[in-house]
């Protein structure tokens, strides 16, 4: 190459544009184009308006540094002198290493902000910025738009504008972080486990998060956030960036030396998975992001509302709230017979269940889960008449039909294995004599991955779907993917990436050919729960655990991002079968009221007493879920630990749901006063107790309880949050549900909820304990 050619010897081009300033509901992001890329100056809280004069705003020069300012461009590159991660590797056969993109077009679109005198003020509310390297032959587009709620949604395209193939190893989404943030928060766990928060402090370096699962992964940061001191649920900064991935991914904070630190996310992509051809393209992820001065509670508002603006969110278009689920696993595992899962429906119709879902066992040769996955056929032998006898008796007691399936895996022990062995992934290439790998990938639960890069295997299980909801009458369909997709290949080349393009597409047709068929995304519970999969489903499964004690943790911290709406909980078996705890219905049902409710046990074999308080536990869920499912999440920073109150406040302020949970034994005798945050502060609220129902025990320890209990209390919603009220003394892993309503709706509307209609029994049982 001529050096006089090098695109560094070329003055910087004049900026094609002003400053850009994203602002929408109290965010804003602010770019500069001076320098001939767009330096990302600020992204956080809203700047308002008016902005001073930039070009004063140049940061000084160090000794022994560049010698002009460094930019911190929406692509980090080291020929603008970032010395920190970069935002963009690729390279052709070695050269055009380090690109030097400049901007050549601004385009935004403007959008009304509310305004303190009601008129309303134009702001920028999205934007795409294109940059190229001619001399590299690339050009990136960025689509940068803020949403209705302030969650911001940022992700690059990339064009190889060269003759050559360009191979891509990685581009990011970055975003600066302020300089108050010291702290790092964000998600692990395991099966059964997952969503478990861990905190560090930030450090110069970087903190990174990689996910080589082929999925989401059970041990997913899910949320990476940045944020000041002591940083919790209702207070201090954050900022928090989110990967709509459902593939291999890396997720980090970084602070370098010159003191800025930066937050984002990627693809993480294998040795020459992604390589361009002349004129190929590749778009990233998006990466949503979202600043809060209110703690995390903020950040989820801001997720919560762009989930809830979505036209094809759950209830949106038909209006009709999320049903109570049966799911017949933990009832009868792979026994299917039609007697016993027809008493069930029965059963379950009788309690208030609107859905029934028939789990794994139903296809040809799936007795346990070493064969038959592939084989999307009825089994002949189980049933004779097909599925329809049972479809056909669900609809009868007036519930939707579900079924579970595992498109994307595939058992060795199957037709479809042994019919088509090349259709199965693996690292290395395929056998000339059979076509099958010459190597396969180590076994998960008895079952290898389909490639589904594959378009003949992507048909079969297209059509094998498609002939199954054309058939029979199914309403839902229980997505499962239950393994890691390690050494995942196509043709001998890694694949991981295209597998997911592949399994997007398949949700994609299917929901386009069945738009009335709902879409739940499991594998082996919360391995892969992330913006992308949700894009094309209608709940997740947040974990194979029903177990209520675990459930709190892995619930509370899953819907820092994901609304309850869309976050599958199930009341389990009174002796859970996972980890073997005991627990009774009413802290089960407590904490399955705060999700997408539902049932996974053998409704058939319970008490009269059970059953009746099942039944109330149902309708109370009935009662609340349009609260439920539509309110402002409130997660209190209660200073004990053994402790935790959680809610939902409608937006208009005028009902709220609380439930305080006891997860351990306290220190202390008494909870004392816990306060009930996120209420109107003027305004008088009733609280009473709504559950647990009469009957079934109780969950205190107290000799006297709390005076208000009995029959309710009325204050200001300044009281509540400010000095709070005495809570009964909670048996470890018991807990109570309170519900609030404004005062004066509560007086003239003479309407309370079943749950609340049995509350005062509940007290009166307490009395004198």
């Amino acid at each position: 190459m001529n050096p006089t050619t090098l695109s560094g010897s070329a003055p910087p081009p004049e900026p094609p544009h002003g400053p850009l300033h994203l602002r929408r509901s109290g965010t804003s992001v602010l770019i500069d184009f001076s320098a001939g890329e767009p330096a990302v100056l600020h992204f956080g809280a809203d700047l308002g308006p008016e902005l001073p004069d930039l070009a004063l705003l140049v940061d000084p020069v160090a000794p022994s540094s560049l010698d002009i300012p460094v930019t911190l461009g929406l692509i980090p590159q080291a020929s603008s002198g970032w010395r920190g991660r970069p935002g963009l590797r690729g390279h052709r056969d070695g050269q055009a290493f380090s690109a030097r993109l400049r901007v050549v077009s601004v385009t935004a679109t403007d959008g009304t902000m509310p305004s303190g005198t009601g008129r309303g003020e134009t702001a920028h509310c999205s934007a795409v910025i294109t940059q190229s390297d001619p001399v590299a032959g690339i050009s990136v587009s960025t689509e940068l738009r803020i949403n209705e709620g302030g969650l911001l949604q940022l992700r690059h395209s990339l064009s190889n504008e060269g003759p050559h193939n360009y191979r891509l190893e990685e581009l990011a989404a970055v975003l600066p972080v302020g300089r108050a943030a010291t702290e790092i928060l964000d998600l692990t766990g395991r099966w059964c486990r997952e969503a478990h928060p861990q905190r560090l402090p930030m450090r110069q370096g970087t903190w990174v998060r990689s996910g080589r699962h082929g999925r989401t992964g059970h041990d997913s940061p899910l949320l990476l956030a940045a944020g000041t001191p002591g940083f919790g649920n209702r207070h201090g900064q954050v900022w928090a960036v989110h990967l709509g991935w459902s593939g291999n991914h890396e997720s980090f904070v970084e602070t370098i030396g010159d003191g800025r630190s930066i937050i984002g996310a990627s693809e993480l992509l294998g040795s020459a998975e992604v390589t361009l051809d002349a004129g190929g393209r590749y778009e990233t992820p998006w990466l949503f992001a979202a600043y809060s001065d209110a703690g995390l509670d903020g950040i989820s508002e801001a997720f919560y509302s762009w989930f809830r603006a979505r036209p094809h969110h759950p209830g949106r278009r038909s209006g009709k709230p999320r049903p109570v689920v049966l799911n017949v696993w933990e009832a009868v595992y792979f026994d299917h017979r039609l007697e016993t899962l027809l008493e069930l429906a029965e059963s379950a119709a009788g309690l208030g269940v609107e859905r029934f879902v028939l789990d794994d066992g139903w296809f040809r040769g799936r007795r346990n889960d070493r064969a038959g996955l592939g084989d999307w056929y009825v089994d002949e032998e189980l049933w004779p008449a097909g599925l329809t006898p049972l479809i056909d008796a669900v609809t009868a007691h007036g519930m939707e039909f579900g079924l579970w399936v595992e498109p994307e895996m595939v058992n060795e022990d199957s037709d479809l294995a042994r019919a088509h062995p090349d259709w199965i992934s693996g690292p290395g290439p395929s056998s000339p004599r059979t076509g099958a790998p010459v190597r396969l990938p180590q076994r998960w639960r008895h079952q290898q991955v389909l490639d589904l890069a594959n378009p003949a295997a992507w048909h079969y299980i297209f059509d094998r779907l498609d002939s199954l909801l054309s058939e029979y009458r199914i309403s839902y369909l229980k997505w499962d993917q239950n393994r890691d997709l390690a050494e995942m290949g196509h043709e001998g080349s890694p694949s991981a990436h295209a597998q997911t393009l592949a399994v997007y597409r398949l949700l994609d047709e299917l929901r386009k050919a069945h738009p009335g068929v709902e879409i739940e995304s499991c594998s082996s519970g919360g391995g892969r729960v992330d913006l992308g999969i949700l894009e094309r489903t209608d709940r997740i499964w947040a974990s194979d655990c029903n177990d209520a004690l675990e459930r709190q943790t892995i619930q509370r911290w899953t819907e820092v991002v994901v609304p309850p709406e869309l976050v599958g909980s199930h009341i389990g078996p009174t002796t859970s079968h996972t980890t073997a705890r005991t627990h009774e219905l009413s802290f089960r049902a407590i904490t399955a009221m705060f999700g997408h409710f539902g049932l996974e046990w053998d409704v058939r074999q319970l008490a009269d007493g059970e059953r009746g308080e099942l039944a109330a536990a149902i309708a109370a869920y009935k009662d609340h879920r349009a609260l439920l499912h539509s309110g402002r999440m409130v997660r209190a920073d209660e200073p004990d630990p053994a402790l935790m109150l959680h809610g939902v406040v409608s937006h208009d302020g005028s009902e709220a749901l609380f439930a305080l949970v006891s997860v351990a034994t306290s220190f202390s005798e008494v909870p004392g006063r816990v306060a009930l945050p996120g209420l109107l502060p003027e305004r008088n609220y009733r609280v009473r107790l709504a559950y647990p129902v009469a009957g079934t025990g109780h969950p205190f320890t107290q000799v006297i309880p709390p005076a208000w209990l009995a029959s309710g209390l009325e204050a200001t919603g300044r009281f509540l949050a400010e000095a709070g009220l005495p809570m009964p003394v909670l048996n470890p892993e018991h807990g109570v549900l309170l519900h609030v309503r404004a005062a004066s709706a509560d007086k003239g509307a003479g309407r309370y909820s079943t749950a609340e209609a049995v509350a005062g029994a509940v007290i009166n049982a307490g009395k004198g304990l």
